[in-house]
């Protein structure tokens, strides 16, 4: 679809009067969110949450080895109702973890949808206001639907650091 909506303004840049002294400009809004002080504080804080996720699974991981090991080891020896206990709270504690593991998984993938949309939205009202301070006619996001580009049309620095100094201005 953007293929389509991107081809149709090229044509239109190139067919209607008057566009043809068109300002146009492009961002990589993928290496903005990476390279950011925003995208890199983001990164530090999923890969704080997801050391302590780590760090639990590790602790539930031991406890299903301990109880497996028992179980193994003690099986022969206990009654069938005792071993079938055993056997029962094992598999609890199997499915605990499992469902720990996707809450974790999927808790991960929100605090990043939320903290990389953010930044998305303000990223996008900076190049707003850049667009329109600079007379720019269009300011296409990057993609691979964009078979060739001259680098002199790629705003990516330039925005990256105006986004970094209006986070800090924030801060401040």
């Amino acid at each position: 679809m953007r293929s389509v909506i991107f081809a149709s303004m090229i044509f239109l840049l190139f067919t209607v009067p008057g566009m043809a002294e068109s300002k146009l400009g492009s961002v990589d809004m993928q290496k903005m969110i990476q390279t950011s002080d925003a995208g890199k504080d983001a990164k530090e804080q999923l890969a704080i949450k997801g050391a302590k996720y780590e760090a639990e699974k590790n602790v539930k991981e031991e406890e299903l080895r301990k109880l497996k090991s028992e179980l193994e080891k003690q099986s022969v020896l206990l009654s069938e109702p005792a071993r079938m206990a055993k056997e029962k709270d094992y598999q609890q504690k199997l499915k605990e973890y499992q469902r720990f593991m996707k809450d974790a998984q999927d808790d991960l993938q929100v605090k990043q949808e939320e903290l990389v949309g953010k930044m998305y939205e303000e990223i996008v009202k900076i190049v707003q206001e850049y667009g329109k301070k600079n007379s720019f006619t269009f300011i296409f996001e990057k993609s691979p639907a964009m078979i060739y580009m001259d680098d002199s049309v790629d705003m990516t620095d330039e925005l990256l650091k105006q986004f970094n100094a209006s986070r800090k201005s924030v801060r401040k």
